[in-house]
């Protein structure tokens, strides 16, 4: 990752702690295949204790459960990488914060742990808000395992900043 790269991540996450702070809201993050990077550019931004309440990474499907309630029967039957466990990750991290709004990343970066079903490159997302419903999206990211990540880091925090912006228009 470039130094230029990286500047374009923190400039996001500014926004997007510009857009919580104008909300009056904290956020909370659930981080599996990102492992932690999104609250890293977060907490480079000065001031971000104003908005970001806490991360957790969430790497294992162990941590997913003890930390976040994600029901080991769902992991066994949806897997890491989805939409479902996108989403109880996101609840998770609502319920075991004070934020306001909270987002969750899952996906595969490789080189490899791709499946037919489940290719290198898929990233599952999930944002929610304690007064609304939780949305998720899944992506295919192309390139090598920090490209993946990086791209990740971008689409969740843009994710957040466009639902969050919606709440104040």
């Amino acid at each position: 990752m470039s130094a230029v790269e990286q500047a374009a991540l923190e400039a996001l996450a500014a926004r997007a702690g510009r857009v919580l702070r104008d909300a009056g809201a904290r956020l909370a993050t659930a981080e599996s295949c990102t492992g932690g990077w999104v609250g890293q550019c977060l907490t480079a931004i000065p001031g971000s204790s104003e908005w970001f309440d806490r991360g957790f990474i969430t790497y294992s499907n162990e941590a997913k459960v003890e930390l976040l309630d994600v029901s080991a029967d769902l992991l066994r039957r949806q897997g890491a990488v989805s939409e479902a466990t996108a989403a109880a990750m996101v609840l998770g991290a609502l319920a075991h914060s004070r934020a306001d709004w909270a987002l969750a990343i899952t996906g595969v970066a490789g080189p490899a742990g791709g499946s037919p079903g489940r290719p290198v490159g898929t990233v599952c997302f999930a944002w929610a808000g304690r007064e609304g419903a939780v949305d998720t999206l899944t992506r295919h990211f192309s390139g090598h395992r920090e490209a993946i990540r990086a791209q990740s880091v971008a689409c969740a925090l843009e994710g957040l900043v466009e639902r969050v912006g919606r709440c104040l228009a």
